[in-house]
């Protein structure tokens, strides 16, 4: 068994995959129309390719409160992975993008914790090789 796809919600898919492309850099794979107004948008990490994250629209009632709950105690939706969280983390500081918390060591574990302006918090970890 293997991961395959995964999402996050988001508040509005344009911004959201703006804020995933052009300032994360993951690469769109799927964009197809689901009903009027929202797409089956995923993206992927152009390194590897195979795991999805789809950007999916938070219209459910039970997502607000969850997210909300989740960004009040400061708690991230998701967690990637990045070779140097204090690298990647300059990179984002200078492109707008907002930490919640700046890096941090932890044992053999470095994170950060940003706002990905879409109503969650994400995580970047660097993990000893």
């Amino acid at each position: 068994m293997k991961i395959h796809l995964t999402s996050v919600f988001v508040d509005d898919q344009a911004k959201a995959e703006h804020f995933y492309t052009e300032i994360l850099g993951f690469v769109k794979k799927h964009d197809v129309p689901v009903g009027e107004t929202d797409r089956w948008l995923t993206v992927v990490s152009p390194d590897e390719p195979g795991v999805q994250l789809l950007l999916e629209p938070a219209a459910h009632p039970a997502v607000k409160p969850y997210r909300d709950a989740l960004v009040k105690d400061g708690i991230p939706l998701a967690q990637f992975a990045v070779d140097d969280v204090r690298a990647e983390y300059e990179r984002l500081r200078g492109l707008g993008v907002r930490f919640t918390q700046e890096p941090l060591d932890m044992d053999e574990v470095t994170f950060a914790v940003f706002d990905d302006t879409c109503g969650n918090l994400i995580q970047i970890a660097t993990e000893p090789q």
